[in-house]
């Protein structure tokens, strides 16, 4: 049986995973720590950018899903090595290299995204991302690796935790009917990447070969605002309505200066203080990944938090 390789076991990573796993395929996981082996996921412990060593741990593999990634305010020192060494580590085993990227590339733009749009981003983190992609694109072209890249938005559901803008701040909060805060205007429609809906999507297009050589957007459910996910959140969870607040510049001014995570916000805080909205009719008109149901979407989160919660007691 072809090995999957799952690169990362972050939220993304480990949905992709288990998912693999779930349709019958043999998944090996490269994480720099590793894991405890789980029914049919294989977990081993490298750095993967050390090309020599990434490249043992793939050999025989159908498809690399690259999910791995640095710590945010380490992106622009850390993200070039890793993809030369996934690159390299694709080039020499014939693996399918499936990248998993988001919008940051594009910059401010007006409108929806659409995968035609140039990379235009200056910022640091919007850069790398980007030169990232188009480093792998061109090595497509030349015929040295196959790939593909998969773009989501902002991760929302089951397994999406401290990095969501819609988890760790505001479920704990939402389920006891306390008030939430959010970066940027919590009245701006915004479109929300279900975790699920991704991993499929990067499961899907490694078998897919009019998928390779270019980016696609994972199929997303309209744009919703933060207040709206939060009223559809709270409705379902019972907790009655939950007021929501926008965090004023001076409180994120003194939290930057104590988090590396809220500094590195700024570059894209232009998602949150403008609709940003995705468009992802091509993936759609191509292939069978369809966005799951948003009151599907809420109500499975809103179980999964619960269950956290309870388990945490």
């Amino acid at each position: 049986m072809s090995v999957h390789v799952v690169m990362g076991f972050g939220p993304a990573g480990a949905a992709t995973a288990r998912l693999l796993a779930g349709q019958g395929r043999s998944v090996r996981v490269v994480t720099r720590s590793g894991r405890p082996a789980e029914p049919g996921i294989e977990h081993v412990a490298l750095d993967a950018t050390d090309s020599r060593l990434l490249a043992g741990a793939v050999r025989g593999a159908a498809a690399i899903h690259q999910c791995a990634a640095p710590p945010y305010h380490r992106w622009a020192r850390d993200w070039p090595p890793l993809i030369s060494s996934v690159c390299a580590a694709a080039e020499e085993t014939g693996a399918v290299l499936v990248m998993l990227g988001n919008l940051y590339g594009y910059g401010p733009v007006d409108g929806p995204l659409t995968e035609g749009l140039p990379l235009a981003a200056a910022g640091a983190k919007g850069r790398v991302r980007a030169e990232g992609w188009e480093a792998v694109r061109k090595l497509h072209e030349e015929g040295r690796v196959k790939a593909v890249e998969v773009r989501a938005s902002d991760f929302f559901g089951p397994g999406v935790t401290d990095g969501g803008h819609l988890a760790g701040r505001v479920m704990p909060r939402l389920l006891r009917g306390k008030p939430v805060s959010t970066l940027g205007d919590p009245d701006a429609p915004h479109s929300w990447s279900y975790l699920p809906d991704v991993a499929r999507v990067l499961a899907e297009v490694a078998d897919e070969e009019r998928a390779w050589g270019r980016a696609w957007h994972v199929p997303t459910e309209p744009a919703l605002s933060v207040r709206e996910m939060v009223d559809l959140l709270a409705a379902r969870a019972g907790t009655g309505p939950v007021a929501v607040r926008r965090l004023p510049p001076a409180v994120l001014g003194a939290a930057a200066l104590f988090s590396p995570l809220i500094r590195e916000l700024k570059e894209v805080r232009h998602q949150f203080d403008r609709p940003f909205t995705v468009d992802s009719t091509a993936y759609e008109a191509e292939f069978a990944v369809r966005a799951t149901p948003v009151a599907e979407q809420v109500g499975e989160t809103v179980d999964w938090w619960r269950e956290r919660s309870a388990t945490a007691r």
